[in-house]
């Protein structure tokens, strides 16, 4: 096998690999739409469910909905930085030695794209797990403003007992 055949087959693992990559970002984001959409329907159906007399069931499903929420963003966040940096990189330097520069040409397709303040489907992955989690923080303040208010009302209530008795 000679230099270039050597530095093609490199060429066509490499980019198989970033293949294989690009489907685990998909499946990974199909599993954070799916738990997200599994702990709605969870608070839907457990919402009058009450732990140690006041700890609610839709509480404890909003603090993992916005934890999941979180760790998608920052799961979008990690793929797109690997696959820009790592594998569009190590690609485009594979591509220096061909005559046609396929991956090279279409990354900057894409930045010049990205320039016009357009929409890339990572933007809305991450808008979906902001609003996720938006909801479940609003979720969360609904459940957890209750409780604040009994705990608050309680120390006051002490306050005043050990006021009076001084």
């Amino acid at each position: 096998m000679d230099r270039d055949e050597l530095i093609f087959q490199e060429y066509k693992l490499y980019t198989e690999q970033k293949d294989n990559f690009i489907d685990r970002n998909f499946n990974t984001n199909r599993f954070y739409m799916i738990s997200i959409i599994v702990i709605l329907f969870a608070m839907i159906f457990t919402g009058n469910v009450v732990f140690m007399e006041r700890l609610t069931a839709t509480l404890v499903f909003s603090i993992i909905g916005m934890s999941f929420c979180a760790l998608w963003w920052m799961n979008v966040d990690s793929y797109n930085t690997l696959i820009k940096i790592k594998f569009a990189n190590v690609i485009e330097k594979i591509e220096e030695k061909f005559p046609v520069k396929p991956f090279t040409d279409e990354y900057k397709g894409i930045e010049e794209f990205k320039n016009k303040k357009v929409f890339m489907f990572s933007d809305i992955q991450k808008l979906i797990a902001v609003l996720g989690a938006l909801f479940f923080f609003a979720v969360f303040v609904s459940e957890i403003s209750p409780l604040i208010a009994r705990i608050v009302s309680k120390i006051l209530s002490l306050l005043g007992i050990v006021k009076c008795g001084i």
